[in-house]
């Protein structure tokens, strides 16, 4: 039986981010410009996810002149179930605000 375990910080900023994106395809890069995350960390969560049927890939169908063409992402449905149960946990371990104290939060677009 597999235990079902919580993501990572950085994996939940990936789903988050995908989950925003909608349908629209996602390009690795502009995720980890995104983010602020290296390619390093993404790229290998994008894989395990699309692994476990979570994302779906795709190569882009018609690249710029002079460009090769980039591997695209995009949440299935188990992985939109997953995101929004990630943004849900991410938002309750945050701490309970502090009164006259104004904390921003992480800029995720």
């Amino acid at each position: 039986m597999a235990r079902e375990r919580r993501p990572s910080a950085q994996t939940a900023a990936v789903l988050v981010a995908l989950a925003r994106a909608g349908a629209q395809w996602s390009h690795g890069y502009d995720l980890c410009r995104t983010l602020g995350l290296k390619a390093g960390t993404v790229y290998p969560i994008l894989i395990r996810l699309t692994e476990r049927g979570q994302v779906e890939t795709a190569w882009e169908s018609d690249p710029p002149r002079g460009r090769p063409a980039r591997h695209l992402y995009r949440l299935t449905s188990s992985g939109a179930a997953l995101a929004s149960t990630a943004e849900a946990s991410t938002h309750a371990d945050q701490p309970a605000p502090t009164p006259g104290v104004t904390r921003l939060a992480p800029r995720i677009v």
